[in-house]
């Protein structure tokens, strides 16, 4: 539910990926802003369907081939792996990752102590493959290289049906649109390209040497625009991303995906209850195709309903 407090409409929507609220925080008079923060892991991409799609034609493909030799407990491993449960695991040691590092940056340390080591979104994704693959026995089902390759297919997720259009939608009622991703920047920008999502701006909390939900990445995007952060709002598919980009001031969007919020029942109750997300866009809402199609309907006609 909306608090009732008018707020102007944002000048920009980054991206990172529910009931109605029933009052606009958008005013009719206001002109249309930029649209600048979007989360995407998740809220403009699915993950899930294309990690997995590629591990396990990956490792068909290299089992069935006659220029290859795996062993019978290789072999055996494989047969008994779940690769939706591997690309889970995947995906939650890249949560764990960046939450751990912006938690790093947050805690009290000596004076003159340097800031600890920045590690990059693909630098992760390659040494967490390699930890994955011998957890799993599967040490020697692909060479060093083919790991390699492998770690890079977060650069060439598919998108959800409606992000596409929707974000062209969004350019076309007025809004500049920009990414607001941990994904490091020559991830994102192969996402954009792949995936055929127009942004105006990729950035990246790698430009902020940094990880969200540390307040210096979504403060910097906002700087970096020549905007205040009230004038700024975060979309995506993460409550926990949205409480930390309402911290700073920022706007909120929440477009429910599938499998992709973090937070219990009860805890998600309660943010909907509390009415601090600006516009809640639920998962089953189809008006115009859903997500971020029913993110620009509701911007058009001027109301969050």
């Amino acid at each position: 539910m909306s608090t009732g407090v008018q707020k102007p409409k944002p000048k920009a929507l980054f991206f990172d990926a529910s009931l109605p609220l029933h009052s606009s925080p958008f005013p009719h008079s206001c002109l249309f802003p930029y649209l600048t923060a979007h989360q995407i892991f998740g809220t403009v991409v699915d993950w899930r369907t294309t990690v997995t799609n590629y591990l396990h034609a990956k490792s068909f493909e290299t089992l069935n081939s006659p220029a290859t030799s795996i062993s019978m407990p290789t072999r055996l491993a494989c047969a008994h792996v779940s690769w939706p449960d591997f690309a889970q695991e995947w995906r939650q040691s890249y949560y764990d990752f960046t939450r751990s590092q912006a938690a790093a940056l947050s805690a009290p340390t000596p004076v003159d102590t340097p800031p600890p080591a920045f590690k990059s979104v693909d630098e992760h994704h390659h040494s967490s493959l390699r930890i994955l693959l011998v957890k799993h026995g599967l040490t020697n089902l692909w060479t060093a290289d083919e790991v390699h390759e492998i770690s890079l297919i977060w650069h060439r997720l598919d998108a959800w049906p409606d992000s596409s259009r929707g974000l062209t939608s969004l350019q076309t009622i007025g809004f500049t649109l920009s990414t607001l991703s941990n994904g490091n920047t020559s991830l994102l920008t192969d996402l954009a390209s792949h995936a055929s999502l127009p942004f105006h701006n990729i950035i990246s909390a790698e430009q902020f040497r940094a990880y969200k939900p540390h307040p210096s990445v979504y403060n910097g995007a906002c700087k970096q625009l020549g905007l205040d952060p009230g004038e700024c709002a975060m979309v995506a598919a993460h409550l926990g991303d949205l409480e930390a980009a309402r911290e700073v001031g920022m706007q909120t969007i929440y477009v429910e995906r599938e499998g992709e919020e973090a937070w219990g029942v009860e805890k998600v109750r309660e943010a909907r209850r509390k009415g601090w997300v600006d516009m809640w866009v639920d998962r089953d809402e189809d008006f115009v195709g859903g997500g971020l199609l029913e993110v620009m309907r509701r911007f058009e006609v001027g109301s969050l309903d």
